[in-house]
């Protein structure tokens, strides 16, 4: 749930019961909103996934957020709102990046789910559609809530001053990631080594043995590399137009994805569905790979200093961050949509880079090895520096302005609630009369 329905969930909202026939408590069904069902199942489930990222909601508290994003959804289908499979797969290939990050390895997310990615993400994928699709419908209702400097100017004027946040130090930052080249002769060896393996599958080589033994992907090689029950839009375009083109038993060619070289055994076909084993090589970055990567790049850091060319325009030109490079390099914070960085909040790496430099100052080149393994070279623009303070119009506009308008979203998200519970159909299980959704 974004902070808004979480805000939002968190107020006693009465909802109207309707003089309609009660639904019968078959099948656990605690509550009903519209044609959306709310079983205590569905309880259980949010509260194990909040419990695995730290979070606590007691039962009324999670059916009053169930509720409110039911609501958001019964009338995102009558308004038309939709969340693309495709949108749902690329949030969900997100949140797993996020988790692997935060755990270590693939491999540590699987033991700790006690699931493969695979089943992880199948698990995901009802829970980050309906949360997609609630948000997709508050963003519909909020989107034209926009407020004026003289509007945030007169809001903040009634905040006490003792009442407005502490912000620790900040830090706005650019950046210019070089990727190691991975040499030909690598992904030839790649390619080799998987004709090689296909050559001993075909002699009578148990392909699950051969991918146990050999595959670099940590989501299946120990399960022989098999991914059961796979479905258009789960695994990436170029793997889906080899293994939805084969044959029950045939093994595919070696073929190049994002994430390596693979080959494909197809098992069984049902429909669009598909039971497969696979085997995926990455190609060796070297030695040589990594010292031309940072050669690259003390190279364009020396003709930055000496005024040869611009930071901005370096990252435009040389960066491999998409995000970033565009942008000048700068860094955007997803948690806040702005430029600026709580030190607080910083990667540790990105920390220690710029501990010691001054404003202006680009930090030398670094290795930096991401979660899934790679290695990339990175170096660092400090752009500024601001020392701890009161939050004030002068220096922090754009998070006072946030503020404000999320505060005029709000009001409008509750009319809204206000408005569309009266003419919404809404059942309480008697069991659940205590909750405050009363």
């Amino acid at each position: 749930m974004n902070k808004i329905i979480r805000a939002l969930a968190l107020i006693s909202l009465a909802f109207p019961m309707w003089a309609q026939p009660i639904p019968v408590q078959v099948d656990g069904v605690v509550a009903q909103v519209g044609k959306e069902i709310i079983l205590n199942s569905d309880i259980a489930m949010q509260k194990e996934a909040l419990a695995r990222e730290g979070q606590t909601l007691d039962d009324c508290q999670m059916l009053r957020e169930l509720m409110l994003e039911k609501l958001l959804i019964h009338h995102a289908a009558i308004d038309s709102v939709i969340i693309a499979d495709e949108e749902v797969d690329e949030n969900i290939d997100r949140r797993i990046d996020q988790l692997v990050s935060q755990i270590g390895t693939e491999r540590r997310l699987e033991e700790y789910y006690k699931k493969t990615i695979l089943e992880i993400k199948e698990e995901m994928r009802p829970l980050m559609k309906n949360q997609m699709t609630a948000q997709r419908m508050q963003m519909t209702i909020t989107e034209t809530i926009e407020v004026t400097p003289k509007e945030v100017e007169d809001a903040v004027a009634l905040i006490p001053a003792d009442s407005l946040p502490l912000i620790g130090t900040e830090v706005e930052l650019a950046q210019i990631i070089i990727e190691p080249r991975v040499s030909k002769q690598a992904e030839q060896d790649a390619i080799d080594r998987l004709n090689q393996l296909r050559e001993r599958i075909l002699g009578g080589s148990s392909f699950a043995t051969m991918a146990i033994l050999y595959s670099e992907d940590p989501g299946s090689n120990r399960n022989g590399g098999e991914y059961k029950g796979i479905k258009r839009g789960v695994f990436v375009k170029e793997f889906e137009a080899i293994a939805f083109n084969l044959r029950p038993g045939e093994v595919s060619m070696p073929f190049r994805t994002e994430y390596g070289y693979h080959i494909v055994q197809l098992q069984t076909k049902r429909g669009e569905e598909l039971d497969l084993r696979h085997i995926l090589i990455k190609p060796k970055v070297e030695q040589a790979d990594l010292d031309r990567a940072k050669t690259t790049l003390d190279s364009l850091r020396a003709a930055i200093l000496a005024g040869s060319i611009t930071f901005e325009d370096a990252a435009e030109t040389f960066s491999a961050d998409e995000e970033s490079k565009l942008n000048g390099g700068v860094m955007m914070n997803p948690m806040t949509t702005d430029v600026r960085w709580n030190v607080e909040n910083l990667d540790r790496g990105i920390f220690y880079a710029i501990e010691k430099i001054q404003k202006g100052d680009i930090s030398e080149a670094v290795l930096v090895r991401k979660p899934d393994g790679q290695e990339i070279f990175r170096i660092l623009q400090l752009r500024d520096r601001v020392a701890p303070h009161r939050a004030n119009l002068a220096q922090d506009f754009s998070l006072l302005k946030n503020y404000v308008q999320n505060q005029r979203k709000q009001e409008k998200m509750l009319k809204w609630v206000a408005d569309k519970k009266v003419e919404t159909y809404v059942y309480l299980a008697p069991g659940r009369s205590d909750c405050e959704v009363l």
